[in-house]
Order: C-alpha cells, then structure tokens, then sequence
C-alpha cells in the first residue's frame, strides 16, 4: 500500500476517483442488482467475507481513507471519501464493519485512546484484522448509561471486572469491545465510570446471543465473571469514563444518522436497510390510481430526501464551526424518525398482504411485515429518540436541564429499583 497511499498527499479528488474507479472495477467484485450479496449480521460468514473485503482495500491503498496516517488511514478529509462512495457504488463493500467498528469504536479510540490503544487496535481494524463493538447498554438500565453498575475493582496492578451488558451488537463477531464500568461508586453517578478496552475472548467471560422477534439473533448478552484487565486497558482516565462515552455517543449518533467521515461504502448493507420500493408495491397491488397511496409514497420519497440534504448541512456545520458537535443528535432523530415512517407507508400500502401470505404475485409482501417488526430499533440505537430529543433541546437550543433527583448523590446512596 505505500507507494499507493503516498500518492494522496498531493492528489486531488478529481485523480483519487479516477484512480479508485480503475482499481475497482480490477480488484472488487460486482454486485448483481437482482441478487445484491446483503450480509447477514447475525451469521459470521458475513463478518468473515467483510474483513476480506477490507483487507482488499487495504492492500489497494482505499482503506482508512479519513483516519490518520500513522494508525494505518490515509489522513484524507471527507471529500475524498465521498469521492470514494460514488464511486465504489455497484461493487461489494464491508459495509457491516462501518457500525459499530470504523464510525464508533475507531472514532472513540481515535478521540479518547493511547498511542497505543490508536496504533494497535485502529491499525488492525483498517486492516480487516479485527472487529471492535460497544459493550454499553446493561440488563438493570434503559437510556440512563451512567447509571452502569458493571463494576471494575482494584485489586494491586489488575482490574477485576464483574456485572454484565446487553443488546452489544454483532459482540458474538468482534475481537475487542469499548466497555464503561464502574470503579468509584462513593461520587455521583458521572464522576464514577471508566471506559475500558476489552479483549473478548479474555477468561471471565460468558456470551449468549439474544433471538429477536423477527427470528434475528444479531445481538448478545455478556455475563463477566471475574475478568481481570490491566491498566493498559482503560481508555481515557480512571473515574473520567463519561466524558468517554459522551464521545461514544457523539460518534454513535452521527453514525446512525450516516454522517460519518469514518464510514466507508454506500448502499445498505442488508435488505432490511434497503429503503422500501413504494412506487413498487403501489403498482404490484394495484393502486397506480389511488390518491391515497400516492400521497403516503410521496411523503415518505420526500423525507427521504431531506434526510440526505440535512446529513450535508449538519455535517458541514458540524465542520465548520456553526453547529455545535452535538448536533450529530438531529441527523439520528431524523433518521429514526424517516426510518418509521418509510416502514409504516410500506406497510400501510401493502395492506393484509404485509402480514398473510395470500399467495400469487404478493406472497413475498409478508417480508414487510416481518421488516416491521423491527422498526423502532433506529429509535433506540444511540440513546433512544426520547434522550436525543432532551439532547438537542439542553445542549443545541440552551433549554435549562429536566430536574434529576440523583443529581449530585453518591451512587452508593441513589436508590435503585425496588429499593
């Protein structure tokens, strides 16, 4: 990749597209559009054909294209990956290792890690060697993450670990998880956390995988049991977690939304995140005249197109000043939000079919009621809606703070469930 990677230094977007569009169309195989080769998360053979893919990039110089030089990227601003993403529109891509790896975990340890920490584990993500995910979210807590009670205790040099974490996406797959944990429980619950890098396939850890309603077993549950860490797996300071995953979240909500430089590819990554075909199925069921249908197709192609345009404008406030950072939290609502009412106006015009196989022509309508099922976890990733609406009004228009009994209280003494 040397000679390849230097070349950018002085290379324009123009010439970088070029010479992305001939490399790829040598070295990245093509995507039938009648048979797109979706990965599946919840089966490892998708993670395994991603790092493949990856490790094409990376031996062609396309890997890392925003992430600095010396944690093995190409130290590029985001014009040239989105010159990238066009151009790389029609072949297979590691679209999988986007969410939660490069926009997420990559992004935090580039933001927040040791030299380290950046050197190792950034370097082998780019270059397909490892795959990293977030082990957050926990059995006892819903959107209030610092309220974790997974403990880390000091035990002479080493960390010892016990608690457990749920809904970690794609964790059966990953290599290293970003986990946030409590080591002071005598401070209020903010002041108490530490972020720690952890190899997941260290003794001390039990991972079950989580079935959904849909049948999809892509997330799982992490019981530790006396797992023990040394220091050179915190990430950040001790007892300054939070301001670690405030940065998570900064990330995660971007990421979401999809505007994130770290991203890499374009499309979805699953037929599940293939934004529905709504003129489609009003011409399969017979409506082409219908006003109604027309008019749900309508709002639904149109929010879809101002999402694309508030990514840019978001992204490019974010990069010029004019927007605070947090404003990443309005690109996640919308998409949240467009994500449901895409799935509701396919479902609201596929009517019965969309959840009894009536045979004929529209026996594969059923797809979108099970799709359906899943139409809230955009609500939920990041923080769920209701926490980022709190976000955009606190930290993007200035509204004073809901009051919070626990503000300021040891954690040992804010009362916990029943208690």
């Amino acid at each position: 990749m040397t000679e390849t990677a230097i070349s950018t230094a002085t290379e324009s977007v123009a010439d970088f597209a070029a010479r992305a569009r001939a490399w790829l169309a040598e070295n990245m195989p093509t995507i039938d559009p009648d048979h797109p080769p979706f990965s599946v998360r919840a089966e490892q053979a998708s993670w395994d054909h991603a790092k493949d893919l990856q490790k094409r990039l990376y031996a062609g110089g396309f890997a890392g294209i925003c992430f600095p030089r010396e944690y093995g990227g190409l130290g590029l601003d985001h014009a040239y990956q989105k010159a990238f993403d066009a151009e790389c529109r029609g072949y297979e891509m590691p679209l999988i290792l986007n969410v939660p790896t490069f926009t997420i975990c990559a992004a935090t340890i580039l933001d927040m890690g040791t030299e380290a920490q950046k050197r190792e584990r950034i370097s082998a993500a780019i270059r397909g060697d490892e795959i990293l995910c977030q082990l957050l979210s926990e059995p006892s807590g819903g959107s209030d993450l610092a309220g974790v009670i997974t403990r880390a205790d000091r035990r002479g040099d080493t960390w010892v670990v016990n608690g457990a974490k749920t809904w970690s996406t794609s964790a059966f797959a990953a290599d290293y998880g970003l986990m946030l944990a409590r080591t002071d429980w005598t401070v209020p619950k903010h002041e108490g956390l530490t972020m720690f890098l952890v190899p997941l396939n260290s003794p001390g850890i039990t991972m079950r995988r989580i079935k959904e309603v849909n049948g999809n077993e892509e997330f799982c549950e992490e019981f530790f049991d006396g797992l023990e860490l040394s220091d050179d797996a915190v990430v950040g300071e001790v007892n300054k977690g939070w301001e670690v995953a405030s940065r998570q979240l900064f990330h995660e909500r971007r990421a979401v939304g999809g505007g994130s430089e770290f991203a890499s590819g374009i499309g979805a990554e699953n037929a599940s995140e293939m934004p529905p075909d709504h003129i489609g199925l009003i011409e399969r069921t017979g409506q082409s005249d219908d006003p109604a249908a027309q008019e749900r197709a309508g709002r639904a192609l149109v929010r879809r197109i101002v999402k694309e345009q508030l990514i840019n404008h978001v992204g490019q406030g974010i990069g010029n000043g004019s927007l605070p950072p947090n404003a990443g939290t309005l690109i996640r609502l919308f998409h949240a939000e467009t994500t449901e009412l895409e799935v509701d106006t396919a479902l609201a015009i596929a009517g019965t079919a969309g959840v009894i196989d009536e045979g004929g022509d529209s026996s594969d309508l059923a797809d979108i009621g099970v799709r359906y099922l899943s139409r809230q976890t955009g609500s939920l990733g990041g923080g769920s809606s209701e926490m980022a609406r709190n976000v955009i009004a606190e930290r993007i228009l200035g509204f004073p703070r809901e009051p919070a009994a626990d503000k300021g209280v040891p954690f040992n003494q804010v009362k916990r469930g029943r208690t």
